[in-house]
């Protein structure tokens, strides 16, 4: 934009910002979906990155000293017009451009949130499962992140009381709508069904999915091979522990009401068992506690509704008129939950090899992270807004400041930034370079240090040219 007026600002964090948008495509893909806006969305999450949790209503004091694409203020009453203008149909064909520029047959991790709420007004707050363990209403985030190029491409809100197993199905139809086809996805155990996996095989999705012990399929297959696993040949030394792999069948059912039948088939699909030590010692210690509470529980009366199978699984309580209740414990029942301490299982429907599947597994945890930079830094842990528009929109600039902090942080890991830095610290160091606008004139750029040189370059920018 041509400048109008002289000007001194902080320009060096702002810059990076500029050419990872470049890099990305967001910038371009912003442009096409919200020409008339897209200025305004960058320097929302431009604004959300710098302050770190710091109210939007502290937008024109930021904004004067620093240069940004929109150049001008923005209040909290524009913010939120702002916000309520940018439409469905603008978001899923940004998700759409977003979403081709992935990395071809990369695995997508697909999680949850939830986003608690004091809001009345809006629909979709409801109580539910809250995983931030808060007494409040809340809406759910679901978001696919790309484990290769470690970037968000895509996420959607529901409703706050629907679980996570409920959510897949929406996904694939979401995945078919954005004109994807054959995506790959890790998922949590949260998500696993009978009729999860069905969809999956039915939408010709490739999936690694974590089972619990407690499943049929796994426990039936790992007592066949409990023993011969923990031998040293299936021992693990990069992840400290034993791993085994199994070509399972899957028995695939699909209802077809149109003609009024079910297919049954048999499906190949890749049973992973692992073995920690260490996660028995955990699993131990932490089952020792929960038994200590419930036999507390039933010594002193107070029983808990949602206890009651477990009080009739492990215990065996007996009343005296001399000595009242007398709790002891089941000795078998606690044995043979002792013998499945430290095993977990995963499965795939084109990972054979247990290693492998692992460590994609393992990545998934940066979904996890993005929902904590979400959550602190960008401002997302209450829902402040009192307008479904005003939600949708200040999500998406959320997101979009997301996809930011994504692309630094990866570079920020592929470079070991992380070991002599904190990722404020980085961004601090360029806030500093200060850029100098003259009407009619080149911009001028103040000077660089080398340290704020070799900054740049690791996170994969050239520097601005400097007067020094």
């Amino acid at each position: 934009m041509p400048i109008t007026w002289t000007a001194r600002c902080f320009y060096g964090a702002t810059y990076l910002f500029d050419r990872i948008g470049e890099d990305t495509g967001v910038t371009e893909d912003l442009k096409a979906c919200f020409p008339e806006v897209y200025r305004q969305i960058l320097s929302i999450a431009y604004y959300l990155i710098l302050e770190d949790k710091t109210p939007l209503s502290r937008f024109p004091r930021w904004g004067a000293i620093h240069w940004h694409p929109y150049g001008a203020a923005i209040s909290s009453q524009r913010s939120s017009e702002l916000f309520a203008s940018i439409t469905e149909e603008g978001m899923q064909r940004f998700f759409r451009l977003q979403g081709k520029r992935l990395v071809e047959r990369e695995y997508l991790a697909y999680d949850s949130t939830s986003v608690s709420s004091y809001s009345k007004c809006l629909r979709q707050v409801r109580y539910g499962h809250n995983k931030d363990h808060e007494p409040l209403a809340q809406i759910n985030l679901n978001l696919l992140f790309g484990q290769q190029s470690r970037l968000p491409f895509y996420y959607r809100k529901l409703a706050g009381n629907i679980p996570d197993v409920k959510t897949l199905r929406k996904l694939l139809a979401d995945m078919n709508t954005l004109g994807y086809e054959r995506i790959k996805v890790v998922l949590d155990r949260g998500f696993f069904s009978a009729d999860n996996i069905n969809d999956m095989y039915r939408h010709h999705m490739k999936f690694l999915i974590a089972a619990k012990r407690s499943l049929k399929l796994v426990q039936t297959h790992l007592e066949s091979v409990r023993e011969k696993m923990r031998a040293w040949t299936h021992y693990n030394q990069t992840y400290q522990l034993y791993t085994c792999s199994l070509p399972v069948t899957w028995d695939y059912t699909q209802d077809r009401p149109y003609r009024g039948d079910t297919i049954k088939a048999d499906r190949r699909m890749y049973l992973h068992l692992y073995f920690s030590p260490e996660r028995a010692l955990e699993d131990e210690k932490a089952f020792n506690r929960r038994l200590s509470d419930w036999q507390e529980e039933l010594e002193s009366g107070q029983r808990h509704p949602d206890h009651e199978k477990q009080y009739a699984k492990y215990f065996e309580v007996k009343s005296t008129p001399v000595r009242g209740a007398k709790v002891m414990a089941r000795e078998d029942a606690l044995t043979e939950a002792k013998r499945n301490y430290g095993y977990f299982a995963l499965l795939s429907n084109e990972i054979k090899d247990a290693v492998e599947a692992l460590s994609i597994y393992r990545n998934k945890d940066l979904v996890e992270k993005a929902f904590d930079n979400l959550k602190e830094r960008l401002n997302l842990r209450r829902v402040a807004v009192s307008s479904e528009q005003s939600l949708d929109g200040k999500l998406f600039v959320q997101f979009i400041a997301l996809i930011f902090l994504s692309h630094i942080t990866k570079k920020m890991h592929d470079n070991s930034l992380f070991k002599d830095h904190t990722l404020q610290e980085v961004l601090d160091e360029l806030d500093i370079i200060e850029c100098f606008d003259i009407p009619g004139q080149k911009r001028q750029v103040g000077e660089i240090t080398k340290h704020q040189i070799n900054l740049y370059m690791k996170l994969g920018v050239i520097p601005p040219a400097s007067l020094q």
